[in-house]
């Protein structure tokens, strides 16, 4: 997977935009940006193997021994699970993926292999597992808008902290983006929804989420938080599909 630098990101992002995006100016001066791909739940079989397919060619870059065990996993169906995928408005292929998983039914992913410190036991709490984008540029714009998703599902969900585990160097994209050790300070440790390697254990609080981005005058905060993506769509399916039968009667 390409290291996310979120300077590099957003200079990318630009680019691409001014090629390929439509920006218009909202009345509450939030402004509306159009991607060249959505992002929306996997709600059917064919999407979920989308999905799985687009975890096999990201991870197959790097560890092509644990990728070539990737399959449909009982974790992508189970309640409090969301799988995201993101996809070409060109051709409709796959160009990126992201499981979000709560702990509103089960503990996460995590915590076969460790146990959480006080501080988040009782919290409400996603896990984001399972990232996969395409490689180049329109891959990291995809990364970007993964990462919003997140950050907006967890805001529906009212959940309070963002979990993930990262191995190196890849931490260091989660570090630019304000996530926290949740052990010791670099601390790696084996995790076995991930096939053993060593990971960084790392949380973000949402409530306070846009304020320490702009606290840190983040290269970020304004896609993030002051941009409207209507191309990120995490209704469930059925919705999307009224809403977008409903627009086209309104054209």
């Amino acid at each position: 997977m390409d290291r996310l630098n979120p300077s590099v990101l957003l200079s990318d992002f630009h680019s691409e935009r001014a090629a390929n995006l439509e920006l218009v100016e909202t009345s509450s001066n939030r402004k509306t940006e159009r991607l060249p791909f959505t992002i929306r739940i996997a709600a059917d079989g064919e999407a979920l193997e989308k999905a799985v397919m687009m975890r096999q060619m990201a991870y197959g870059r790097h560890l092509p021994e644990f990728a070539s065990s990737m399959t449909l996993e009982n974790g992508d169906s189970a309640p409090g699970t969301t799988v995201l995928l993101a996809q070409s408005k060109l051709d409709g292929g796959p160009l990126g993926t992201l499981r979000i998983q709560t702990n509103e039914f089960a503990p996460l992913a995590l915590e076969q292999s460790v146990a959480l410190p006080g501080w988040l036991q009782g919290a409400r709490m996603a896990e984001a597992t399972r990232l996969g984008v395409a490689g180049g540029t329109i891959g990291r714009m995809v990364k970007i808008g993964l990462c919003k998703a997140l950050f907006l599902y967890c805001q529906q969900q009212q959940i309070d902290w963002m979990v993930i585990t990262a191995r190196a160097p890849l931490d260091r994209e989660y570090e630019a983006m304000l996530f926290g050790d949740v052990f010791g300070k670099n601390e790696f440790l084996p995790m076995a929804h991930v096939g053993g390697l060593p990971h960084r254990v790392m949380a973000k609080p949402v409530a306070v989420a846009h304020e320490r981005w702009a606290a840190a005058g983040h290269p970020l905060l304004k896609f993030m938080v002051d941009t409207y993506h209507p191309d990120i769509d995490l209704a469930p399916a059925d919705l999307s599909f009224e809403r977008e039968t409903v627009g086209c009667l309104e054209a």
